[in-house]
């Protein structure tokens, strides 16, 4: 069977076929069908938290595997993509990560506060609360930009993503909401660069580490893309009181953060603009963002830097707001590969190609490695200059 073959003839097919595989087992498991648990009850599988039996939720090695190994084999590929690099490259990667993460940033909480003060905060535009908002806009689904840039951007592109990672979780979203502070702490910054900083360090070191965890850079795109997919409910578009509110959160977030990423690209010269896009998504983890926030919020009320009013208020759209980013980060997952495919079409017929590093022009040589078929196999070059 040509399994392999007929799943790369769909656009970002290793990505996008693992991810909706993942959602659809998940979509089951929170239907909880009788059947299903009864076999899965027979079999000794554990209750979840919730009391339920689910495919996903077995134990062992699968469980780790399919369904919670999201976080670690990303940082895994980061630090794979790491030891392809070189310095210069690196430093573009850092420069890219640092556009991406800063207008991700600013332009969600910008939105938020523009839509909070012309709308009500709470319940605004669509039912869509300043919560909502800046939770799914500035909050960017790592595995998909990691899965897009490999097959079709540059090692920049996806180096990039060890800065755009801090915006990853609740941390920017508690912040922007005041509840712990405008400190970012410094180890925040450290934990992401880790990976890729000692994945760079050890392949340029050692030839034969870099060659060594080469594969790495395809190999774990489909088990981090199911790995996310299985935390996706597809059954949220067919809750209509919240479907509207949830597109309109997607629609937000993929035109405004994308608009704001390729202004900065090109603001700073640079070629291609596929990280931009890849980017602009809202991340399948962000739906624990409201309840991080009702969890600080309860912090704020105790210490009484919050009153009951608006504590119950929190309280009670988090649900809502939960559903609304699930539905966007779908929504997302399906317009970014899009997205990705067509403005890649487009660059190429200008001359731009995605996965070609563009330097400025010196009269150093420089030693660089060059991505060739589809990112499987890379060639050293001495005293070539690409433009």
């Amino acid at each position: 069977m040509r399994i392999k073959d007929t799943i790369e003839k769909i656009p970002g097919g290793l990505m996008v076929v693992p991810l909706l595989l993942g959602a659809t087992i998940n979509t089951i498991d929170q239907l909880h069908l009788s059947f299903i648990m009864n076999i899965l009850k027979q079999l000794g599988a554990p209750k979840t938290e919730h009391g339920h039996y689910e495919m996903l939720q077995i134990g062992g090695f699968s469980q780790e595997l399919f369904k919670d190994s999201a976080l670690v084999l990303i940082a895994l590929f980061i630090f794979c993509v790491g030891s392809q690099m070189n310095l210069k490259i690196g430093g573009k990667a850092l420069k890219k990560g640092v556009l991406l993460t800063s207008t991700k940033y600013f332009s969600g909480l910008a939105v938020g506060l523009l839509l909070g003060a012309i709308f009500d905060p709470w319940t605004g535009l669509f039912g869509l609360s300043t919560i909502a908002i800046i939770a799914a806009m500035t909050n960017s689904n790592s595995g998909m930009y990691a899965a897009l840039t490999s097959a079709y951007g540059n090692r920049s592109d996806i180096g990039g993503l060890s800065i755009l990672a801090i915006n990853d979780g609740p941390l920017l979203t508690l912040i922007s909401l005041g509840f712990i502070g405008t400190t970012f702490p410094v180890i925040s910054f450290i934990s992401v660069l880790l990976p890729l900083g000692i994945g760079m360090l050890l392949g340029n070191l050692d030839p034969k580490i870099s060659e060594f965890l080469r594969p790495g850079e395809t190999i774990l795109i489909p088990f981090f893309a199911f790995s996310l997919g299985a935390g996706m409910n597809l059954a949220e578009f067919f809750n209509f009181s919240v479907l509207s509110g949830g597109l309109t959160l997607a629609l937000l977030t993929f035109i405004c953060t994308a608009i704001t990423g390729i202004a900065a690209f090109k603001l700073f010269k640079e070629k291609s603009i596929i990280a931009p896009i890849s980017e602009a998504s809202t991340a399948g983890n962000a739906v624990s963002t409201p309840a991080a926030v009702v969890a600080a919020a309860s912090t704020a009320l105790a210490n009484g830097n919050l009153t009951q009013s608006e504590y119950a208020m929190i309280e009670k759209i988090a649900p809502v707001a939960t559903a609304q980013i699930s539905i966007s980060a779908i929504t997302t997952a399906i317009l970014c590969p899009i997205a990705v495919i067509m403005v890649d079409k487009y660059q190429k017929n200008k001359g731009i190609y995605g996965r070609k590093e563009y330097f400025k022009r010196t009269n150093e040589s420089f030693f660089k490695l060059k991505q060739v078929n589809k990112l499987r196999f890379y060639e050293s070059a001495l005293n070539k200059k690409e433009e």
